[in-house]
């Protein structure tokens, strides 16, 4: 199941894609007396729910949308919490001069950084070294706390793409990387999140970033040191996770950072980044 979110007037509603379109969750929801949706974060157990009501929608297609003329905005609209794991890819952290990591490398970024699907994105006037990172994103599905890794997988709901974009600048003027990472609308992600049934193995998928273009980034999951079961135990050993919490799981060598020119962002550039059955996200700089 790919789930996606759009924007009508100042509320968002959450939509599921069929061959038949968008399907239109809360209004057929409201037409027959059903639970809505807008506003709260999906959840695994309501999965099952979702699929029945959309079967029950499929011969009446005044449910589903044409998704060209949506207003899509992030396929994470609502999480109390965004993760990111850094320095998560051996070749990664050799390229930015930092030790291999032993433990996660855990860090934030916040809602702010959140921005509607395929926006520009605007760099700013308080840094200059813009830099991409194509990342596996995944969300949580239900209260996890102690989790170990044999059952961890059992808690996503599913996967986006991410482009975990940063200031190096900033990030690095002191050893707290916040700044680096937070600037508004620094977190462009896909359309889609994808659910767990229609991504068995998240170590299995190739990832790829494209400035203007050209390839900066090619990679698989399956070179991640620490893996999206590794990261919820040692996350849940610390604190509760909670449905729609969403993570980063860093991001391969190929950064602008890494290069002999550095080739930081500048406005104008293109950035398309890419992870295999997931999707794609294709961003502006302004």
């Amino acid at each position: 199941m790919k789930l996606l979110y759009f924007r009508k007037g100042d509320s968002i509603f959450p939509g599921i894609l069929t061959d038949q379109g968008v399907f239109d969750l809360d209004k057929f929801q409201a037409d027959h007396g059903g639970r809505l949706y807008v506003g709260s974060s999906i959840t695994r157990d309501d999965l099952p729910i979702l699929q029945n009501i959309v079967q029950q929608a499929i011969n009446q297609p005044a449910y589903f949308l044409k998704e060209s003329e949506l207003h899509i905005t992030s396929c994470v609209p609502f999480p109390s919490k965004i993760i990111c794991i850094g320095l998560n890819y051996r070749k990664h952290a050799i390229e930015s001069g930092m030790p291999i990591p032993t433990i996660p490398v855990v860090f934030t970024k916040y809602p702010n950084t959140l921005v509607d699907y395929g926006n520009k994105i605007e760099l700013g006037k308080v840094g200059y070294q813009f830099d991409y990172e194509v990342e596996l994103g995944f969300v949580i599905g239900k209260k996890a706390k102690n989790i170990s890794k044999e059952e961890a997988l059992d808690y996503v709901l599913g996967y986006c793409v991410a482009n975990d974009l940063s200031c190096r600048d900033l990030q690095f003027r002191t050893s707290q990387w916040l700044m680096g990472k937070s600037l508004d609308h620094f977190l462009p992600l896909g359309k889609y999140l994808v659910t767990t049934d229609e991504i068995p193995d998240p170590q299995a998928l190739e990832l790829l970033t494209l400035v203007n273009g050209d390839v900066r980034q090619k990679s698989n999951t399956a070179d991640m040191i620490f893996t999206v079961a590794e990261i919820i135990e040692d996350l849940t050993k610390h604190f509760t996770l909670e449905p729609g919490d969403l993570i980063l799981t860093g991001t391969p060598e190929g950064v602008a950072m890494g290069m002999p020119a550095t080739p930081w962002l500048v406005p104008g550039d293109v950035v398309e980044v890419t992870i295999e059955k997931i999707g794609t996200t294709i961003n502006q700089m302004s």
